[in-house]
């Protein structure tokens, strides 16, 4: 009988350590994690690769940086916020060439507070983006690189949670959207 629970637990265990080996930490610069959104609506949105970005390249803790699905995160809110202001038969091309978040770490503060973003009006929210927006017929109505930036993020932020994600950079391409495209429709 006691072998059983044995057996069972080391099944269990043998289970679990397999599962924890198919599911690392996802990280936004995994060779194997997508640099487009699937879909074939009217906008399209990709991106470079993540590990050029200054958010990583110039981060004080690079691990942390390349952690989460941010990514991909900002480019659907990017989509779904140009849909929402184009007009029917227009299409948008977007491609990211640039991120920096808003916050960084600061790993010399003490070592249990290498993970914590700290919010400070010097780690302004950036990106990098080109676009190119067509007509019904295929014209091109406008398009090229934008330089995107808050540095007043810490101030300027209206209508958001405190616990929304992205919430200063999702602000910041709002006020981007809303002066290229226009309101909401």
């Amino acid at each position: 009988m006691r072998t059983l629970p044995t057996a069972i637990l080391a099944l269990a265990f043998a289970f679990s350590a397999a599962g924890c080996a198919q599911t690392p930490a996802r990280t936004v610069t995994d060779p194997a994690a997508p640099r487009a959104l699937e879909g074939n609506g009217p906008v399209s949105v990709q991106w470079t690769d993540p590990e050029q970005f200054t958010e990583i390249r110039g981060s004080l803790n690079r691990w942390e940086a390349r952690r989460g699905n941010w990514v991909h995160e900002l480019a659907e809110h990017l989509r779904d916020g140009v849909q929402e202001r184009i007009g029917q038969g227009e299409r948008v091309d977007l491609t990211i060439t640039d991120i920096r978040r808003a916050g960084d770490f600061e790993p010399a503060r003490s070592p249990q507070m290498d993970h914590v973003r700290v919010m400070r009006d010097i780690y302004w929210p950036r990106i990098t983006l080109e676009f190119s927006h067509y007509d019904a017929a295929g014209g091109l109505i406008d398009g090229g690189e934008r330089e995107l930036s808050d540095p007043s993020y810490l101030s300027s932020i209206h209508g958001r949670t405190q616990n929304e994600s992205l919430r200063y950079e999702k602000h910041m391409i709002d006020r981007w959207l809303d002066q290229e495209f226009g309101r909401p429709r």
